[in-house]
């Protein structure tokens, strides 16, 4: 059917494919299946390229499973926006995941020819397919003239990012644009991306008013991993409903899991453990990652069933975040299973030997379980690998420096730094090296230098501030706290440290200031408020 033609298509109507069909819901104007989707068989093949993952082992089946050779990227703030959107280059799969398409049960090939790659219309006109031209290319439902760009399903529901400058790639999450949330919490939004010339102000009220029901969006976990990526104490009330709340998609429930990681408590614990019993894969997997929070001596009761898992993706994050337990709390079953699933983890990393991500991972490995000398070995194998690779340096330094090696310590640092001389870490970590060594001026330096490398990371300011307030620079610290304290208002730590610098400085008026700001963040905070009366009292006997 021509877009916007009253007829809906016989495709619409009735389309048939492999012995799936989608009958047209007349009320609804959109094609549903017939029978529900048992089998993500086609979604597991296509992912297999089309997918932000590692890749664990080699091979290829007739029916091979995603995550038993690969091991996939979740919707974290370094990949995606807090709403999911892709961020960095993110590919296909991580999006279309989060969709209510991929809820609904359709398929990669049910828009895309599996052997050409190509759409199965050309365009919007693949909408079509599923959705009733009538009613969903008219002006009625898009409020835009017919022809414009804001009249394409693709550019409202699909809009592209261009990578690498020639490679534009759509959004698989099938989303509707929500300039309300991009004026709340940050995140891109499709009308802005064509109406580049005006404010998200004007975007939110023009959403507001041209749709006024628009409702809760499908993907609707934005505030909670904002407030998570923000730091604010709420977000584990807020993690917990998202992971907690059945119709959302695995992929963000398993995020909802990476993010509760900072804010743990006996009530999110709680659900960490059930996680690791979880249907999901994704969330099993996440759900390993985060009780890495707790010591590697009590991580066995909750996590040694994962060991077993069926699929080849948990069990070796089961072996890595395992390896350490100590061997006497374990049957000889289960130091069994522990080993297998530790040696699968390798054999992963292996198969990665040409990247030095794989070397570091088993230095990680190898010092987590007590093993020093093979750790260092592992760090330099990735450096070898790849001479401006920050991260083996880092790790060797501080395997160096858990040893009581301070000057090796420093000396691989300072190696690393004449092969990424810009590197924040590096500065960082060379910074609180030299205030071990008491040479505080040379560190304080490294420090700062750190924290105007990389502004965005609220601890490197953070430790820089303390530092000055330690070495007697008061003023300058407070000057470097406030300066971050303003791209990162709602750092619990930086707010504490100037309560209390400020506090030691008897300037009670500006201490109290930041500390209301710390109880403005989390009112329950009982730190904070007894800090705040112990400086109302000081202010009340300075009168």
């Amino acid at each position: 059917a021509e877009a916007g033609s009253a007829d809906p298509g016989l495709a619409v109507l009735f389309r048939e494919r492999q012995g799936v069909s989608w009958p047209l819901d007349p009320g609804a104007g959109t094609a549903r299946r017939s029978s529900p989707n048992t089998s993500r068989t086609e979604i597991d093949v296509c992912a297999g390229c089309h997918s932000r993952r590692g890749t664990l082992q080699p091979g290829v089946a007739a029916h091979p499973g995603f995550l038993d050779h690969f091991m996939p990227a979740f919707l974290t703030g370094d990949l995606y926006y807090a709403d999911g959107q892709i961020q960095a280059e993110d590919y296909v799969w991580g999006s279309f995941v989060q969709s209510r398409m991929y809820a609904a049960g359709v398929t990669c090939s049910d828009c895309h020819n599996p052997h050409s790659l190509q759409l199965r219309a050309p365009g919007s006109e693949v909408c079509s397919t599923c959705h009733a031209p009538a009613r969903f290319a008219s002006p009625e439902h898009h409020r835009h003239p017919p022809g414009s760009t804001g009249s394409d399903c693709l550019a409202c529901h699909m809009p592209t990012t261009t990578y690498m400058v020639v490679d534009p790639r759509r959004d698989h999450s099938i989303r509707i644009p929500r300039p309300d949330l991009s004026l709340e919490f940050g995140t891109p939004n499709a009308c802005n991306r064509c109406h580049s010339g005006k404010s998200t102000q004007w975007a939110a009220a023009a959403f507001q008013r041209l749709f006024p029901n628009a409702g809760k969006p499908f993907q609707h976990w934005t505030k909670a991993f904002s407030q998570a990526r923000a730091g604010l104490p709420q977000a584990e009330v807020s993690l917990l409903s998202v992971l907690h709340d059945a119709a959302t998609p695995d992929i963000a429930r398993a995020t909802a899991v990476l993010e509760l990681r900072p804010f743990l408590s006996p009530l999110s614990g709680q659900a960490v453990q059930q996680a690791l019993h979880d249907s999901s894969p994704l969330v099993r997997i996440a759900a390993l990652r985060t009780l890495e929070a707790l010591p590697p001596a009590n991580r066995f009761p909750f996590a040694g069933h994962l060991l077993s898992d069926s699929l080849l993706a948990v069990r070796v994050e089961a072996g890595r975040v395992l390896a350490a337990t100590p061997t006497d709390q374990l049957d000889g079953g289960q130091a069994q299973a522990l080993k297998q699933a530790v040696a699968d983890y390798v054999a992963t990393q292996d198969y990665n030997a040409d990247r030095p991500e794989s070397r570091v991972n088993l230095g990680n490995l190898e010092a987590a379980v007590g093993h020093p000398a093979q750790a260092e070995r592992y760090y330099r194998e990735a450096i070898q690998r790849r001479v401006d690779f920050t991260p083996a340096y880092i790790n060797l330094a501080d395997l160096f420096r858990q040893q009581g090696m301070e000057r090796e310590s420093r000396d691989v640092l300072q190696q690393g730094l004449r092969q990424a001389p810009q590197d924040a870490s590096l500065h960082h970590a060379l910074g609180l090296a030299l205030v071990r060594a008491h040479e505080l001026d040379k560190g304080i330096d490294e420090l700062g230098l750190a924290a105007r490398l990389a502004p965005d990371v609220a601890r490197f300011a953070y430790v820089w501030g303390v530092a000055l307030n330690s070495a007697g620079r008061p003023a300058e610290a407070v000057a470097a706290l406030q300066a971050a304290q303003r791209l990162h208002p709602n750092n619990r730590e930086m707010l504490w440290a100037l309560a209390t610098i400020e506090r030691d400085r008897t300037d009670y008026a500006q201490a109290l200031g930041w500390a209301e700001k710390l109880l403005a963040l989390n009112p329950t905070d009982q730190r904070a408020s007894t800090l705040a009366k112990d400086l109302k009292a000081k202010l009340q006997a300075r009168e």
